[in-house]
């Protein structure tokens, strides 16, 4: 037997007679709380509410008689019990079942639960598909922002080949001075100059890298004959035009 809690209110209320063993008080003490818990359930009156519940409950279970003034009515008509209403029988053959309303809320009140219940629901929903919305194109806009970026340093990258590439041919022709400024790579300066100079130099062109590899490319073809994404320069114009796929990159992919 397990050893019980000594220090609990049950014991306190005990039979603590001298010679009693401590185990024989506690199952007394059970014993006795049961039988009160019985007899205080057997001497309980029931409610107003219970005893009406009770006899609504035996009423709806029993089946109409032919003490029933709609019943005996329904019989004069030609029903039998059991048979669904309606000429051809085509009706319910159960009562609708009473509803019983218990608690204090309004008329309407439980549709109006639900109603909120169920727009609050679609908020949520709606929230959620906005977000998922606003997700899917702040990743598109990383993607589109990444791509570019990967387009403008494959840009820049052309830009620096071809001016490196149109500094060699026109040296081999003996043009020491570049058509435009930025056809060449800038030396490393030297002999820096002020930075007015700086300033004017880098403002005096408003091109884009696009635009300037464009035009330098164009340049390279008319002048040397040349294509930097085949890497090869041509004999003439007839001999670029034929054996060349194109004037950009997007023509050589």
């Amino acid at each position: 037997e397990e050893e019980e809690d000594y220090m609990s209110d049950l014991f306190i209320k005990q039979d603590v007679r001298p010679g009693l063993p401590m185990v024989r008080r506690v199952k007394e003490a059970i014993q006795k709380e049961e039988k009160q818990k019985e007899a205080n359930e057997k001497n309980r009156q029931k409610s107003i509410k219970e005893e009406e519940k009770e006899r609504r409950d035996l009423v709806l279970k029993s089946a109409l008689g032919n003490e029933n003034k709609g019943f005996a009515l329904l019989q004069k008509m030609g029903y039998k019990s059991g048979q669904a209403l309606g000429k051809s029988g085509e009706g319910i053959v159960e009562p609708i079942p009473l509803n019983i309303k218990t608690g204090r809320s309004g008329l309407g009140h439980e549709e109006l639960k639900k109603r909120k219940a169920e727009e609050k629901l679609e908020s949520y929903r709606q929230k959620l598909h906005m977000k998922k919305q606003a997700n899917e194109q702040a990743a598109d806009q990383f993607r589109i922002r990444f791509k570019t970026k990967q387009e403008e340093r494959k840009m820049e990258g052309d830009l620096r080949k071809s001016q490196r590439a149109c500094q060699q041919l026109d040296m081999q022709k003996d043009i020491d001075v570049p058509k435009e400024t930025w056809f060449w790579i800038e030396p490393e300066e030297e002999d820096k100059k002020d930075e007015e100079d700086k300033e004017d130099e880098c403002t005096s062109s408003d091109l884009s890298v696009s635009e300037k590899l464009h035009i330098l490319t164009a340049y390279l073809r008319e002048e040397h004959f040349y294509c930097i994404w085949c890497g090869t320069t041509y004999e003439d114009s007839e001999d670029l035009s034929s054996n060349c796929p194109g004037d950009s990159a997007a023509d050589h992919d």
